[in-house]
């Protein structure tokens, strides 16, 4: 059995993960994750940051709601639409079977 090779510990300089090389091989045998970054510098800015993205989440659910109450008549529109294009074409589209 050969003796294991000395492997490399490699630190990304853009995100600071710590990698573990495999010379022999040329691939990455471990990987340990970054430490997490702060996003906001003070409690108080977090707390906007949460207030501002809750009534995000409020306006699209509002947007879902009012969308979801006009499905059906969207629905209906377009089955009359559907409707009125196949009344209007001069044949019936042909079936499946119509082909063999």
């Amino acid at each position: 059995m050969p003796a294991p090779s000395k492997s490399i510990k490699v630190e990304c300089p853009c995100c600071q993960a710590k990698l573990t090389i495999d010379p022999d091989l040329g691939v990455v045998v471990a990987h340990e994750a970054p430490p997490p970054k702060r996003t906001v510098e003070n409690l108080g800015a977090a707390i906007d940051v949460l207030r501002s993205k809750s009534a995000e989440r409020e306006e699209r659910f509002r947007q879902q709601m009012a969308a979801e109450s006009q499905k059906g008549k969207v629905l209906d529109r377009k089955f009359q639409e559907g409707l009125k294009k196949a009344k209007d074409s001069p044949d019936p589209p042909k079936r499946p079977f119509d082909y063999e």
